[in-house]
């Protein structure tokens, strides 16, 4: 069964663009070790919650944008072995200093798909 790594992470407005490149390029690798599709998506509707929100998860600040993003995997095994190449692929770490984003304050996780319709 597929499996999805997910991601929430606040980046400078400004640095829209810089993030589109060093996603782009990071994609490539990630395809390149075993992922089927990497997605990237800018938020232009997340709304401020009351108890919970994207934006409070990633303690957006108000020169900031939530990304949303997930890489899909064929499976798990796939995942963690194409994961731990991706991570030693030095064309990874090029563009990443500094980091478009503040790492600290980005939100990640593996998941099974139990649904696909």
């Amino acid at each position: 069964m597929a499996y999805i790594d997910g991601f929430v992470l606040a980046v400078k407005t400004a640095n829209r663009e810089t993030y589109r490149q060093v996603a782009q390029k990071a994609s490539t690798v990630f395809k390149e070790h075993g992922a089927l599709k990497v997605v990237e998506c800018w938020g232009d509707d997340v709304p401020e919650g009351k108890v919970t929100s994207f934006t409070m998860a990633v303690q957006r600040k108000d020169d900031e944008t939530v990304v949303f993003s997930w890489i899909l995997w064929p499976s798990r095994e796939a995942r963690d072995k194409g994961m731990a190449a991706a991570m030693a692929d030095e064309r990874l770490k090029e563009g990443m200093d500094p980091m478009p984003f503040d790492g600290q304050r980005m939100i990640f996780g593996g998941f099974e798909v139990i649904v696909d319709a």
